[in-house]
């Protein structure tokens, strides 16, 4: 994933080890929503889950967008906050 520039990160590098999931929240044609929390700071957050192996190359770029849209976001009463995305290649999914 070339055109995941690395935007707000923590000192430390995020993976979904990071996390604990606590539940499934919803589930969609291309992405689950997950209830977690971060092991490092022990906040409870919804992590999104997007399967890039099965998306085509144009619905690859949808999600990417999609995550560069909501950073640029401030201010909106339907989103509380933006914190970042992540690769993890052992699923092959954007979170």
């Amino acid at each position: 994933m070339d055109k995941m520039k690395k935007g707000r990160q923590s000192s430390t590098m995020t993976t979904l080890d990071s996390f604990t999931i606590i539940k499934k929240l919803g589930e969609g044609t291309y992405s689950t929503v997950y209830h977690v929390r971060r092991i490092e700071d022990n906040k409870e957050y919804a992590l999104k889950r997007v399967k890039m192996g099965s998306l085509s190359d144009k619905e690859k770029d949808n999600a990417i967008n999609e995550v560069r849209i909501l950073a640029s976001i401030k201010n909106n009463k339907n989103i509380i906050a933006y914190k970042e995305a992540f690769i993890d290649e052992t699923s092959d999914s954007l979170w």
